[in-house]
């Protein structure tokens, strides 16, 4: 520990681990005073911190945990911790004393969710408290040492004159997103990993109008939408014994009994897409959601493959999507980091086939540029 023998710092935390004692500042003190040590207060401080951290909190990553700024902690070995604080990865000079230091952290925190992480289970993906998101990876999975992958909810809610003002909106999407919540479209929020489709749709859901409820379905909280109505639904793992799973799909059909005005999923990644389409197809107006998608034009195949998974057809699939969803709203990262809003497009129905049409698409430098979707895309805003 920095400003604190390292061999008195490890008989501390020891005697601690033996004692099971929790690291409080008295028996910080205690352990100090027992293995002959000297401290002053601020020291003791900074020491209980530390053993807080490596003992029950997330050891040499806590501070970025605590860093307002920081959305993702990526660990690829024991000197070589990445964060992203918006503007891209980063790399940091936090580091673990071995490969063996990592599997211990990561393993407790599997613990903490009730999830084995071990030789004969070396992959884990669970929620922490505090909404953490937790994925880690044990050798032989991964070649040169354990990993781990955090990816931390902020409860900040940005509202979308906040969005424009960082470039995240470009001229006139404002009015656009207004229309699209205000005519109760269902619309899917797309894009790739990191490009903001959760802090967007919080920021969007928060124009849904006060008298309606949102039911939330996410398989890890992170929406935070500024209504007074929303109530949240979050899928569970397994126990270590393979017991007591609930998922996606399970709660989306408990939400539809829930009264909603809105259905959100977080996000659309299994079976549980074709119960959201279903619900969007039985008078459930304004459904919404994200979803993994290189462009709006890939949208009907990523549907067609989720929608496989609960049995139902490409031909199925795309009956239930040409009448499910009309708008499909596009957020990018740019290679400055910057998470912008780059297109809003119209689902449009030519038969069996679903095509996703641009409406309108914005440049890098915020100019809007109409597409041919746009007239398509007006009649459906129009049906208030």
């Amino acid at each position: 520990m920095r400003g604190t023998s390292a061999a008195l710092t490890d008989r501390v935390r020891e005697r601690l681990a033996a004692d099971s004692s929790a690291p409080t500042p008295a028996a910080v003190a205690a352990a100090v005073r027992v293995e002959g040590g000297v401290l002053g207060d601020v020291a003791v401080h900074r020491l209980v911190g530390e053993l807080r951290a490596e003992l029950v909190g997330f050891g040499p990553l806590q501070p970025f945990v605590d860093d307002p700024t920081v959305t993702d902690v990526l660990v690829n070995g024991p000197r070589s911790v990445w964060v992203d604080r918006g503007a891209g990865l980063e790399r940091t000079d936090a580091v673990f004393r071995d490969a063996h230091e990592v599997r211990c952290l990561a393993s407790r925190l599997a613990t903490t969710a009730g999830r084995r992480l071990d030789d004969a289970n070396p992959c884990v993906d669970a929620g922490l408290e505090g909404g953490v998101r937790l994925h880690a990876v044990l050798p032989p999975v991964c070649a040169d040492g354990p990993l781990i992958s955090l990816r931390i909810p902020r409860a900040r809610t940005f509202s979308l004159d906040e969005l424009q003002a960082c470039g995240g909106l470009g001229a006139g999407a404002i009015e656009w997103v207004h229309a699209v919540i205000g005519s109760r479209a269902s619309f899917l929020l797309t894009g790739g990993t990191g490009t903001g489709k959760t802090t967007m749709l919080s920021a969007f859901l928060g124009l849904v109008a006060p008298d309606h409820r949102l039911v939330i379905v996410e398989d890890s909280a992170e929406l935070r939408p500024d209504h007074p109505h929303a109530v949240h639904l979050e899928a569970r793992t397994s126990n270590v014994e393979g017991a007591g799973a609930i998922t996606m799909r399970d709660l989306v059909r408990h939400a539809l009994r829930m009264r909603p005005d809105r259905l959100v999923v977080g996000e659309a990644r299994g079976a549980e897409v074709a119960d959201l389409m279903a619900a969007m197809n039985t008078g459930h107006e304004g459904g919404c959601g994200t979803l993994h998608a290189n462009s709006p034009a890939d949208v009907p195949s990523r549907i067609a493959a989720l929608a496989s998974m609960a049995g139902l057809s490409r031909e199925s699939a795309m009956l239930q999507l040409g009448s499910a969803l009309d708008v499909v709203m596009h957020v990018t990262r740019d290679a400055s980091g910057r998470r912008r809003l780059e297109q809003i497009a119209s689902v449009e129905r030519h038969g069996s086939d679903v095509q996703v049409v641009p409406a309108l698409t914005w440049d890098h430098a915020g100019s809007c540029t109409a597409g041919p979707g746009l007239d398509s895309l007006r009649r459906r805003l129009a049906q208030t």
